[in-house]
Formats: C-alpha cells, sequence, structure tokens
C-alpha cells in the first residue's frame, strides 16, 4: 500500500483539548504518518507527541507565501523531519488575473529555492478556486502550475480540485512526478458549490452552498468523487486523509476511510 497519511488539521478539536491524546489515537488506528498544521508554534508539543507514538510527518502545513520571516519555519521543519512544506491557501481574490498568477508563482519560485537549500521541499495546496476561476479561457491553476520551478511540488486536494470542475484524475495525470501528495477526500458534489467561494479572510467563512460541501464530506468511497481512479493517477504520491468537516466522529470517519485506502489503494509501492 503507498505511503498513507492523515492531516491533522481534521482533528483540530481534539488536538486543541489534548494534543498528545489525540496524536496517540491517530497512532491506534493504524495510521503511521501524519501531515500537520501550523506546526510552528506548536513545534515541541509535536516533537513529544512523534516521539511516544513513533509517527512520522513527512509533509506539513503552513502559511509560507505571507511569511515575513521564513526561518522558523524551515528550522520547525527540519526538527520535526518533515521533508516538505506546503502553503495551504491563498484566497480566491489573489487569483483573479495574469498578475496575480504570476505574482504568487514569483513568490512559490523564491520560495522553493530557500527550501531546496535546507534540503527541504515546497509547494502548493489547492482549493477549488483556482479551478474555477479563469483567465482568457484558462484555469489560474494551469496559469500557476506552467510558471513554476522544477523543483516546486504540488498537493493536490482531489476533493477540490473536483468541486471546481476538474477531472481530478486527468490533473494529477497531466502533473506527473512533481504531485507529492494528495489530499484523499470524498463527499457530495453539488453543482452549485463549484463557484461557492469563502471570503478573502478565511476558507472557513462560506456561504451556505460551500457549508454543505464542508459538512456533506464522507469517508473516501462513500461519496460523489472518483476515488479510485484518483488513486491509480497519482501512484507516487503519498495520500492523505483529511476532512475539512465531518458530521459524525471524525476519528471514526478517518478509521473508515484508512480502511477503505487498506482494501481498495493497490498503486504504487509500499514506503
Amino acid at each position: 500500500m503507498p505511503t498513507t497519511s492523515v492531516q491533522l488539521y481534521s482533528l483540530r478539536d481534539a488536538i486543541a483539548d489534548d494534543l498528545d491524546a489525540a496524536i496517540a489515537r491517530v497512532r491506534e488506528i493504524g495510521y503511521e504518518n501524519v501531515e500537520p498544521y501550523a506546526f510552528v508554534e506548536r513545534a515541541t508539543d509535536l516533537e513529544r507527541a512523534f516521539a511516544a507514538t513513533g509517527l512520522k510527518a513527512p509533509s506539513g502545513h503552513v502559511a509560507v507565501i505571507d511569511a515575513g520571516d521564513t526561518a522558523p519555519i524551515w528550522d520547525a521543519a527540519e526538527r520535526l523531519g518533515i521533508h516538505t512544506v506546503i502553503d495551504p491557501f491563498i484566497p480566491t481574490d489573489r487569483w483573479q488575473t495574469a498578475d496575480d498568477v504570476k505574482a504568487i508563482a514569483e513568490r512559490v519560485n523564491v520560495l522553493t529555492a530557500e527550501a531546496t537549500a535546507r534540503g527541504l521541499q515546497f509547494g502548493y495546496h489547492n482549493h477549488q478556486w483556482e479551478f474555477t476561476n479563469k483567465v482568457d479561457g484558462r484555469t489560474v491553476y494551469d496559469l500557476f502550475v506552467e510558471q513554476l520551478s522544477p523543483e516546486t511540488v504540488l498537493e493536490v486536494d482531489t476533493f477540490w480540485a473536483t468541486v471546481g470542475g476538474a477531472d481530478a484524475a486527468a490533473v494529477l495525470r497531466g502533473l506527473g512526478d512533481r504531485v507529492v501528495a494528495i489530499h484523499v477526500k470524498d463527499g457530495k458534489v453539488d453543482g452549485d458549490i463549484r463557484t461557492a467561494l469563502p471570503s478573502s479572510e478565511s476558507a472557513l467563512i462560506v456561504p451556505e452552498a460551500l457549508q454543505r460541501a464542508f459538512e456533506n464530506q464522507t469517508p473516501a468511497g462513500q461519496g460523489d468523487v472518483d476515488v479510485a481512479g484518483i488513486l491509480a493517477a497519482a501512484p507516487q504520491a503519498i495520500r492523505v486523509v483529511e476532512f475539512d468537516a465531518y458530521k459524525g466522529d471524525v476519528f471514526e470517519g478517518i478509521t473508515e476511510s484508512l480502511t477503505w485506502l487498506q482494501a481498495n489503494d493497490t498503486a504504487g509501492t509500499a514506503a
């Protein structure tokens, strides 16, 4: 089975209550890898929890593109064994024009060079607006990718790419090996959520249609997303299970996703 992880943001409420207990439960469920979020601020706590459980963090999320001082980010990544640092979010209002895309790509390329100099990788994680927003008929995601340095990597959130109108499996095949991780996420994909965008301040401040996309997320294999086709299209990528929100017990949700992946994800090479 390919390398499988879980985005700890899915468990943010449990982590806020008791980080050590939440991460220990992740290991008990059967995960060997996690993807931390905002890991710079909680590096000491995460280091302790990883040492206690044996969990590894091959990738991690943190806001890098808008950071004034990036040295603490690279330092924390090295401390926690995070090889791939991913910026999770640049809001939709900054993805409107060709100049917008160029500015983000140039910044990402600078950060990629910084990461490479530290022996790390740097990349970006999409939502749906990078596929919904278009310039001259092309998605801003396409324009963005073609301006990135060869060393820049990508983490494709396959649910949000699908919501944005993309054929996520085709996107992955087109990007090839530069996709180092995918977010494995399933749920209901209604037509009206494609163009329902969050506020520019937060991906979590959303209109009603988009809120449904959060609340109706399901374990892998139980929704409208072609998860099996997506996995086959990116055999090299780390599978990162994630829920933006979940109506039930989120620990049960990540357990069901892991069980489904163990039964259905035969692509790639075990790691």
